[in-house]
């Protein structure tokens, strides 16, 4: 990709920033002054910065002048994505499949795609060998109610009856969210692990003040909201379990401050969408959860949930899928000896790659091959990821 100023990078095949920011004001004033550059590009606005990413590189000075004018720095250690891998004996049957678990589209590899570009992508490959045992890897997935019953996936296995396997027998836990509560004022949000609302808005201007609404009401709460912006969307979000009173500490009824948010929405004219809310985390399965969960925290830069019983650990900046781990019983050998048919990409600035490498072979990771800017490692267990250098 060609030079388009300093801070961009090619990280999952487009141009991507992230610059510092002090609050979420201050980042949802530069989110807005994007929006109103291009209605194609999607901004995430965080407490601690903003991420802008475009399909290619128009647009790029004049956001990155924004971003000046508003005293933002560019920091490429804030850029990553992780996208999740399927090898597979039935390619053809497994995207059909996991395109009706997401409600994803076509990717230009193959794969599948978010259209929202919040949740990991997902790339198939034909599979190599066999591997006819239980994956240690697989996916949650959250959608509200109706659309889960939409998917059509018919009756669910499991203690919860929610878990399905496409053919190839990787696992999915399909879960039907709820409505956040009881609390009047709050029925365009979602509880989907996280507490979501998706708007519709009609113009630049329209998602420019429901963003800088939603930043100052989250603000003034102290709570440390996510706030992305899409082509005639805003996607509202508390993060996985962060509306529940004792995940954040701050005291707070999160459902006053969705109710808040939801009078600001629609007196701007916004319409919610129920459809659209979603969420994905990645979960694997170790016999020494401790010596797995720390290669992941240092191989992704993740954080560690500090709640007790809580094996999660997180993208600091929320950016990236949740990781949970669950123990296994060490006697079950063959099934961990086997390779899994599910292993992670992460994608990261290229003069960054080789750091992110050392640290996952200093917390106990094994490198498998490597060959141009791609690195294939393994954690203490032979779960496997692969860290890709630039686009």
């Amino acid at each position: 990709m060609t030079e388009i100023g300093a801070g961009w990078q090619p990280v999952g095949g487009g141009a991507a920033v992230w610059f510092e920011a002090p609050s979420l004001v201050a980042g949802a004033a530069l989110a807005g002054r994007v929006g109103e550059l291009s209605g194609e590009v999607a901004v995430d606005v965080r407490a601690s910065g903003v991420r802008v990413r475009l399909g290619a590189g128009e647009h790029a000075a004049a956001v990155s002048a924004a971003a000046r004018e508003l005293e933002m720095v560019a920091n490429p250690a804030g850029l990553q994505q992780v996208s999740v891998v399927f090898e597979a004996a039935d390619p053809a049957g497994v995207r059909r499949f996991w395109q009706r678990v997401f409600d994803y589209v076509p990717g230009a590899d193959g794969g599948l795609a978010d259209p929202l570009r919040r949740d990991p992508a997902i790339r198939i490959r034909q599979a190599a060998e066999a591997r006819p045992l239980r994956n240690r890897i697989h996916l949650d997935v959250v959608r509200p109610a109706a659309a889960v019953e939409r998917a059509g996936l018919g009756e669910g296995a499991g203690p919860y009856g929610v878990c399905h396997a496409d053919p190839d027998g990787n696992e999915v836990d399909l879960v039907p969210g709820d409505a956040l509560g009881e609390k009047p004022g709050t029925d365009d949000w979602q509880a989907v692990f996280s507490a979501m609302a998706c708007y519709r808005v009609g113009s630049a201007a329209r998602q420019r003040e429901l963003a800088t609404a939603a930043a100052g009401l989250a603000h003034d709460a102290g709570f440390p909201l996510l706030v992305d912006l899409r082509p005639g969307l805003v996607i509202i979000d508390s993060g996985k379990d962060q509306w529940e009173g004792d995940a954040h500490g701050l005291g707070l009824d999160f459902a006053d401050l969705a109710g808040n948010i939801q009078t600001a929405a629609r007196e701007l004219g916004a319409t919610a969408d129920p459809g659209l809310p979603r969420f994905t985390q990645l979960f694997l399965d170790a016999a020494d959860v401790d010596a797995v969960r720390a290669f992941w925290v240092a191989a992704l830069g993740y954080t560690e949930d500090r709640r007790d019983g809580v094996s999660d650990i997180y993208d600091p900046r929320r950016l990236n899928p949740v990781l949970v781990f669950q123990e296994i019983d060490a006697s079950e050998t063959a099934r961990r000896r086997q390779r899994n048919r599910i292993h992670f990409e992460l994608a990261v600035p290229a003069d960054l790659a080789q750091t992110r490498l050392a640290a996952a072979v200093a917390a106990g990771g094994r490198l498998l091959a490597e060959s141009g800017n791609r690195w294939q490692v393994a954690d203490p267990e032979g779960n496997e990821m692969v860290i890709v250098g630039g686009a």
